[in-house]
């Protein structure tokens, strides 16, 4: 960037040519009266007395093609780079602080509230210095961030690791679209990591604020340093004669101040570096972000209408004809499936729920591929492939509702797990976004990839909300009262989240489902801070009525109890 901005002066050369003929002119006269007539002609291999560089940039010479491409190479980049912004300030300079010691001070103890206690600093950070960058807040970039923050909720709610770590990882994807403001597909999704591209020159950056404010005010930066270290040794010295004189008080400190020892020292200062890198990241992305919808993809070759629209209308009707299928079997119940096929209920469920599963995918990747190649131009082609396309995102959502029926009474048979409502998760979110490129068809495309970034956010939030392990005990323990079958050697590995549901069960199932999760919550001991709100729940569950070990289980995989339908215990598609 800062070559590009070097060579643009160059084009300012090019008047001097002009001048310096211009003074060759002036000895026209003088020349003339020493010499003949034709002596003006023999002026033209004078060029050459001119400075080099005015040969270079003068108009008679035609460009230098290789210094013409890297002059576009360099434009395109710019494009896609804005300028470095301005030195970092005090303001974002304290909150990247803040947000690297709270990393390092509550992060070593787990997450819980703590992934959202460390974020709020970095984005006030990253506000700071977009605002300081003189960007403007705009509906969308509010509306990733404030998604963002939302997804860390998920670590403060629930126990389970599973949704946690989506919830993460999806605010840290909200969280750089924020930054960057993307919109096109392209954009979205590099938009999505573009916060890891910003490491290494906000570290830099950070680095040269630095030094900015050492140099500019190095008595106030040393009065400030001075103050902190007297306060913390104050803090530290009374502190500790308090705590000795008045157990209530070591109660109450303990309870409030991180636990920080010498044998975690290595890993808080690793997370120490992790929030201090990240928060700088953040704010250089806020104050210069990289433009990646610049990177623009070129559109496939328009086909003819017969080549294009033939597959896919005998791919709708392939889609047709297995629909009608499924209506006569699926509506039909246990007695018609069996009548049908020569598999059982729970095994019919089986044998299709994967298949229809990857019949979405793909039939979203045809759909992909169908606009890339479509015919345009005229407002008929548009009219004909708002209909095909329209017609087979139709029947593949009643494929959608097909396979989520076969999971249905795939559950019904077996039980629910967490494969099992994670696939399902996917068919159902599949199906949205089969109905956003339905809605993109009639109301334009332009904000289509934004909308299915944000439906996969919601999902992702939608899916830890609704305690995925809490849902799976629910519905294994209301199976456990129709039919008396459960699996209790499998709800036993589940997170606290699902020790509600299952501190119904009778006894000896409830012991037997609840010891190893009480074991896994008394040997954590962690602070407030880092405790989710359904391991607090679980805690006061069975602190009120703990589990009894005296109590007879089986380490069979049916558990207790039997059931009325047959259920085939190799299952290769579910072992977890």
């Amino acid at each position: 960037m800062s070559d590009h901005t070097s060579r643009t002066p160059r084009p300012a050369d090019g008047p001097e040519p002009p001048e310096l003929s211009g003074q060759a002119g002036t000895s026209e006269p003088a020349a003339l009266s020493k010499a003949p007539l034709p002596q003006p002609r023999s002026t033209a291999p004078e060029p050459p007395k001119l400075p080099v560089h005015a040969q270079q940039g003068g108009q008679p010479y035609p460009p230098n093609p290789w210094r013409q491409g890297s002059s576009q190479q360099v434009s395109a980049l710019s494009t896609l780079r804005p300028a470095a912004p301005a030195a970092i300030r005090g303001a974002t300079l304290g909150c990247v602080v803040v947000t690297a010691a709270l990393s390092a001070l509550l992060l070593g103890d787990g997450l819980g509230a703590n992934a959202l206690i460390v974020a709020v600093p970095a984005a006030l950070g990253a506000y700071f210095a977009a605002r300081t960058a003189g960007r403007r807040l705009r509906p969308w970039t509010a509306f990733w961030a404030v998604g963002g923050l939302a997804l860390l909720a998920v670590p403060a709610l629930r126990d389970a690791g599973w949704p946690v770590f989506l919830a993460v990882v999806s605010s840290i994807a909200l969280g750089s679209l924020a930054l960057h403001g993307s919109r096109s597909w392209l954009g979205v999704f590099l938009g999505s990591l573009g916060l890891f591209s910003a490491v290494a020159d906000g570290l830099a950056w950070g680095g040269r604020g630095v030094h900015a404010l050492t140099a500019g005010s190095r008595g106030r930066l040393g009065v400030v340093l001075r103050s902190v270290a007297v306060a913390v040794v104050l803090l530290i010295v009374f502190g500790a004669l308090f705590a000795s004189a008045d157990a209530a008080f070591a109660d109450v400190l303990g309870d409030l101040m991180p636990d920080v020892s010498l044998t975690g020292t290595p890993w808080r200062f690793l997370l120490f570096l992790v929030g201090l890198i990240g928060a700088l990241a953040a704010a250089y992305a806020a104050a210069a972000p990289i433009r990646w919808d610049g990177l623009t993809v070129r559109p496939g070759k328009a086909r003819g209408r017969v080549e294009w629209a033939l597959p896919l209308i005998v791919l709708n009707l392939l889609f047709a004809v297995f629909i009608a299928v499924q209506l006569t079997v699926l509506l039909g119940g246990y007695g018609k499936v069996m009548a049908e096929t020569d598999l059982s209920y729970s095994g019919y469920a089986r044998q299709g729920f994967w298949q229809l599963l990857w019949a979405t995918v793909l039939t979203l990747l045809v759909i992909a591929l169908a606009l890339r190649w479509a015919p345009r131009g005229k407002s008929s082609d548009r009219t004909l492939v708002r209909t095909v396309l329209g017609a087979l995102c139709l029947l593949t959502l009643i494929v959608v509702a097909s396979a989520l029926r076969r999971m249905d009474l795939y559950v019904d048979a077996y039980g629910l797990t967490r494969l099992r409502i994670s696939v399902a998760a996917v068919e159902l979110w599949l199906g949205v976004v089969l109905v956003l490129i339905m809605a993109a068809g009639v109301f334009g495309a332009r904000m289509l990839p934004r909308a299915v970034a944000a439906s996969a956010a919601v999902a992702v939030l939608a899916f830890g909300l609704i305690s995925p392990d809490g849902l799976i005990a629910e519905q294994n323990v209301q199976r456990y009262r129709d039919d008396h079958s459960i699996d209790v050697a499998y709800l036993k590995d589940l997170s606290a989240d699902a020790v509600p549901a299952l501190d119904t069960l009778p006894e000896p199932l409830r012991s037997c489902a609840l010891l190893g999760i009480e074991r896994s919550l008394r040997s954590d001991d962690v602070p407030w801070y880092a405790t989710s709100w359904g391991e607090a729940r679980a805690r006061d569950i069975l602190k009120r009525h703990p589990a009894d070990p005296t109590q007879p289980c089986t380490g069979s995989r049916t558990g207790i109890g039997g059931s009325d339908r047959d259920i085939d215990e190799s299952d290769p598609y579910d072992p977890y």
